[in-house]
């Protein structure tokens, strides 16, 4: 069981700047799969970044240029820089992993866009 737990999200000003953390219980070096979904509110989750083990990565169009997803395998962890934050960046954000055929989810941090 790989427990995820996120931080890092808070209040921030169009324009701005977070980084999200992505703790997680194990090696991930032995997790193949690591990403970042958000959901805002009435919306439906959505795919936002993600890292494989070699450190190929994936973007939504939405964020691509914006946001960077990275990997320290050396502190179980996996980041969300994000730059340049607009209203539309309001959400839930939630860090998931793949281990073979299971999924993990972790619970979650806010992050709120506003003037």
């Amino acid at each position: 069981q790989v427990q995820l737990v996120e931080s890092g999200g808070g209040l921030v000003q169009p324009g701005g700047s977070l980084r999200l953390s992505c703790a997680a219980s194990e090696n991930i070096n032995s997790i193949a799969v690591m990403r970042w979904y958000r959901q805002a509110p009435g919306k439906q989750r959505e795919l936002v970044a993600g890292i494989g083990s070699l450190g190929i990565t994936n973007y939504a169009d939405s964020v691509k240029g914006r946001f960077t997803i990275s990997r320290d395998n050396a502190k179980n962890t996996v980041y969300l820089q994000m730059n340049s934050l607009k209203l539309d960046d309001t959400a839930v954000y939630y860090c998931y992993a793949i281990r073979g055929l299971k999924q993990y989810w972790g619970q979650g941090t806010q992050v709120t866009v506003s003037s």
